[in-house]
């Protein structure tokens, strides 16, 4: 699952991209190309239950950034970069609302001005592809009406109604057969989006953080089906990134925060790609499964190994602070709360489960 970092020119989404995936980027790296990197999910759940076991290896889930060109019109007609856009899953739009002569400003900062030009030019540009579709479809079912296309047709009749009332795609009401359908267009304004407020240095950090989405206005578009905000200081978050585990909790400290903006960051992308995490956990390996919301135990098996899906039994599964609470499985399996589940079992965010199967 990949999410794209998107916004306007001078907003530190180049260097929050770099601070997330620790990647290097060369000094003289086309703005214009995407580039690809990996940041650890953190998980405070899996961390404890390392505690545990004391396993010989621990490995968190991961979510998969591309950081893109800064976004506009005249880069949305630009065919490698949009077709970078279009294979994301999810964007993370970067709004500037911090203060630095060092950087100089395009335009005064507006965050809300901001989103609002960015989701535009998301909006006109599936606009565009609809339009030039709805033709070829009129003149298909001028020759020969088939349900598949008239369908197609009328689905795509109200989702350019739905832009032309100004409201992306993600918030249009789509049964799953609708999604599948239009699942090929890979449409921008369809994708997740979150906020991302790109805050200046404060002393009261931790504060400012909590408060910058109401501060800033964004508490009514984040709470918009598919979307959400948060907020991160990058100018701290590049010093958090140079400095050693006891150092950077300390530092946090002296800003009243318990973690950074980053953790958040991406606990949020995490959440809004609508995945959770389940766990397997022993001496040998504890580690974290990415997996939908909402998927049966059988499936959830598979994410471990296509073997385990195909000759499923049951599931042993309890709860992460179950687990932590029995001290270990046995115990758990005497208090009872260890317990089996059949393939059709919806696996829980934070399940601990150990697959029977008959391979």
């Amino acid at each position: 699952m990949k999410t794209g970092i998107i916004g306007l020119p001078q907003v530190g989404k180049t260097s929050l991209f770099r601070i997330l995936t620790k990647a290097h980027l060369a000094a003289q790296a086309n703005p214009r190309d995407a580039h690809i990197g990996v940041a650890k999910v953190p998980d405070d759940r899996l961390d404890r239950l390392a505690a545990l076991y004391n396993p010989k290896k621990l490995t968190h889930t991961s979510v998969e950034y591309v950081d893109l060109g800064a976004i506009g019109q005249d880069a949305l007609k630009e065919s490698a970069y949009i077709g970078h856009l279009r294979q994301v899953d999810a964007l993370a739009h970067v709004v500037r609302v911090f203060e630095d002569p060092a950087v100089p400003l395009v335009a005064e900062i507006d965050p809300l001005r901001d989103i609002k030009n960015v989701e535009f030019d998301l909006m006109v540009s599936d606009l565009g592809q609809i339009e030039k579709r709805l033709e070829r479809l009129e003149k298909d079912l001028k020759k020969m009406k088939t349900p598949e296309l008239e369908k197609e047709f009328e689905l795509l009749k109200r989702a350019n109604a739905h832009l032309g009332s100004e409201k992306p795609l993600r918030e249009m009401e789509m049964t799953p057969e609708d999604k599948k359908r239009l699942r090929g267009f890979m449409f921008l304004s369809e994708k997740p989006i979150l906020y991302v407020l790109n805050i200046g240095e404060s002393t009261e950090l931790g504060k400012e953080l909590d408060e910058a989405v109401s501060k800033y206005k964004l508490t009514e578009i984040a709470a918009r089906p598919n979307a959400g905000a948060t907020a991160i200081c990058g100018k701290v978050e590049a010093e958090l990134a140079e400095m050693s585990d006891a150092d950077a909790a300390e530092f946090l400290s002296s800003y009243g925060l318990k973690e950074s903006g980053l953790v958040r960051l991406i606990r949020t992308t995490y959440k809004l790609l609508g995945l959770i995490s389940f766990f397997t956990a022993g001496e040998d390996e504890c580690r974290a499964w990415q997996i939908p919301a909402n998927t049966r135990a059988q499936e959830g098996a598979g994410a471990i190994h296509s073997d385990l899906q195909k000759h499923f039994i049951r599931a042993e599964t309890i709860r992460w602070d179950q687990l932590l609470e029995a001290g270990s499985e046995a115990n758990a399996r005497a208090k009872g709360t260890l317990r089996l589940e059949g393939k059709d079992y919806i696996v829980q965010d934070g399940d601990v489960m150990h697959i029977r199967h008959s391979g």
